[in-house]
């Protein structure tokens, strides 16, 4: 018996496709021709046709049409070139319930790339997390039932993972994913384990008709062994390959719509820590490769379930190069999250305890990111995992965490809050080029090399804020995109990576756009002006100071203040903004030679206070302005000042010491006693008249 059924579908390319296109909506079926059975079926593709097919069929795609067929689960898709005259039709009728019949419309005589589609046919497995898990149905006379856990084992489960193109079972047991939605199955299944297909086993009848609740079998195979990186120094690192239908081959990115958030998943699939880098390897040769929907690939789901294939002349083979050792989970980025370490193929937690500054500086590095910034623990979820049992004795300059030395610790838990959570730094791969300063111009990054970036126009804001703020360059002020047909490879951005905080360099894609006009991305940050210089300068007997933040200057001398800046712009005006504890001042010049001088005559006590130069400029039609450092100012009393008061008060204190002595020679009484009035005139009249007033 045969249980698995072929589907062609022939395809034609309709030009470079988005990725949020889906090759389903456009396929248009106008009769079922040359079949063998109900589930097999030749399907044609309305439009004209090339030679090369750049639509997205994959394993999730062609799954639509073999339950459009009643013929269970998909188990492989495969493209191949023909020379074919058949009938076209409609896509948007390919849907769940439409009637594949009445979307005819007409001829074709084109070569077209055939899709053959092999489906499961009696077996199906439903409301899964992935093609190889869920609800199994068994379908007999073109009806399916439902298998009550009671006649299923360990055999029947091997069969139906094998049967589907899965690897080995890993869990099976009633209500796993929902409940009996279909027939009870009225047979016992009685497998060996090595049959090709479910109902090859012997069987034998039950005597159940119905299946209590919770007892629909649910089954969970493993993904089989389909990926690997090949010809790198590690098994984390190289060339990458899928296994489909038995064969290894490449894998190829013809549009360029992998980026390393891309390839970080593939990295998880593959047991290999994060994504460090991703690069490409040009093969001219002609021949059957493997493609892989990158969008398929970051929604989890299983590498297999997003493969398809194509046949191109020109190959881009993909390059991966993963950390291996260490991960990063649950980040904003693929610079942060929470840090597991792997040893022996399974992965650990670390707890913040046996972590400092040194192991930060490894792994930000390992991970191809920049200097650590944060790291504590709980800032990325509590721990997933066992604990790391070693504590790690890195000296810093090591290029991997377990290439530090280590010690034995005498923690196996951790505490609530104490699993590591590092945020690194991102590298230098964005800039502004061709602008007034760092902080405008055209937006670059690099990845291999610097390269223009190229837009589509939706969420330029977003990109060019996240630009403006990794740049430490303020607020966005403008974000145009401007025609250029200078030759030569752009970075495009993949979307809707760059609309949030997360880091640019995760979202690139690599497109040659040569000999032809594309929309780089030009923005103007707030900040673009440079700092103005302030400098003090005062007339004191020929002494001079300047350029100190603080100063002081002698009462009614004559002062500078001199506010200067960069040359980048003409015009503008400078703002000498004066503070004291009681009020604020501003004086204000216009700009001559990129710089003003504020004099003052004659400082006084309201002179005393911080002083701070503002340039303003319009440029680009927005007005912009820079502030310079803060400068204080004392003004403190004159020399001449201070040799009148100081005269003053000596002659004060040697007039009080005189008196003090006189008065003493006379026998004048101590403080509190009726004083003596003294004769200081000395006439005998004015002595008696003084005895009679007594």
């Amino acid at each position: 018996m045969d249980h698995v059924l072929t589907v062609f579908v022939l395809l034609w390319s309709s030009g470079l496709q988005t990725k949020e296109h889906n090759p389903l909506k456009d396929v248009r079926v106008t009769r079922l021709v040359g079949r063998r059975s109900r589930c097999s079926a030749l399907l044609e593709r309305d439009g004209r046709s090339t030679n090369n097919d750049n639509d997205i069929w994959d394993l999730k795609s062609a799954a639509v049409v073999c339950r459009q067929l009643d013929c269970g689960s998909v188990v492989q898709v495969l493209s191949k070139f023909q020379r074919t005259f058949q009938r076209t039709y409609a896509s948007s009728c390919l849907q769940p319930k439409s009637n594949q019949r009445k979307c005819l419309t007409k001829r074709s005589h084109l070569p077209q790339n055939s899709l053959e589609i092999t489906c499961s046919d009696s077996v199906r497995l439903l409301n899964g997390t992935s093609l190889c898990s869920g609800r199994l149905e068994v379908k007999s006379n073109q009806s399916w039932s439902s298998v009550c856990d009671d006649d299923f084992n360990l055999q029947e489960a091997e069969v139906v993972c094998r049967h589907l193109g899965c690897g080995a079972p890993l869990v099976f047991q009633g209500g796993l994913y929902g409940e009996l939605k279909a027939s009870v199955w009225s047979k016992e299944f009685q497998c060996e384990g090595n049959e090709s297909a479910l109902l090859d086993c012997d069987s034998s009848d039950s005597a159940r008709n119905t299946c209590s609740p919770g007892k629909a079998v649910g089954l969970t195979c493993s993904e089989p062994d389909t990926v690997r990186l090949v010809k790198g120094l590690s098994p984390c690192a190289g060339e990458l390959e899928v296994k489909q239908q038995g064969q290894w081959r490449k894998v190829d990115d013809p549009t360029s719509e992998w980026n390393l958030k891309a390839a970080d998943a593939m990295c998880r699939q593959m047991n290999c820590g994060s994504a460090v880098s991703l690069g490409k390897k040009w093969d001219s040769m002609y021949n059957l490769v493997w493609q892989i929907d990158s969008d398929c690939l970051q929604s989890e789901s299983a590498v297999r379930e997003c493969v398809f294939t194509n046949y191109i002349s020109s190959q881009n083979i993909l390059l991966i190069n993963c950390s291996d050792s260490v991960r990063l989970l649950n980040g904003t980025s693929l610079c942060s999250g929470r840090l597991e370490v792997k040893s022996n193929q399974s992965w650990s937690s670390v707890c913040d305890d046996d972590f400092n500054l040194q192991e930060a500086e490894v792994v930000c590095r390992q991970l191809g990111c920049g200097a650590p910034l944060v790291f504590q623990g709980g800032l990325y979820g509590e721990l997933k995992a066992s604990v790391w049992s070693k504590e790690f004795q890195c000296e810093g300059n090591e290029s991997a965490l377990l290439d530090c030395d280590s010690s034995d610790s005498a923690r196996n838990t951790c505490s609530p809050g104490k699993a590591v959570g590092l945020t690194c730094s991102e590298l230098d791969n964005v800039r502004l080029s061709g602008g007034t300063s760092r902080c405008d111009g055209r937006v670059e990054m690099k990845r291999e090399e610097w390269r223009p970036l190229v837009t589509d126009n939706l969420g330029d804001q977003d990109v060019a804020s996240v630009v403006c703020r990794q740049l430490g360059c303020g607020s966005v002020v403008s974000a145009e995109r401007t025609v250029s047909h200078s030759p030569g490879a752009r970075w495009f951005l993949r979307r809707p990576c760059g609309q949030s905080d997360s880091n640019l360099r995760d979202c690139l894609l690599s497109k040659g756009v040569k000999g032809s006009f594309s929309h780089i991305l030009q923005v103007i940050c707030s900040d673009i002006l440079v700092r103005p210089i302030i400098s003090f300068a005062a007339c004191n007997d020929g002494v001079s100071e300047a350029n100190r933040t603080e100063l002081q200057v002698l009462m009614g001398s004559r002062f500078t203040i001199s506010c200067s800046i960069q040359p980048q712009f003409q015009g503008g005006s400078f703002q000498l903004i004066l503070t004291t504890s009681a009020v604020s001042q501003n004086f204000t010049l216009p700009a001559v030679n990129h710089s003003a001088r504020f004099l003052f005559s004659a400082a006084v006590h309201t002179h005393q206070g911080d002083y701070r130069c503002v340039y303003h400029v319009c440029v680009f039609n927005h007005n912009f302005s820079s502030a310079s450092q803060q400068l204080s100012l004392t003004v403190s009393a004159s020399l001449t000042d201070l040799i009148i008061r100081v005269s003053v008060v000596t002659v004060m204190l040697f007039s009080a010491a005189l008196l003090f002595c006189f008065k003493a020679t006379r026998g004048q009484k101590p403080k509190g006693e009726k004083p003596i009035e003294l004769d200081f005139l000395g006439g005998a009249e004015e002595r008696k008249e003084a005895q009679a007033r007594e």
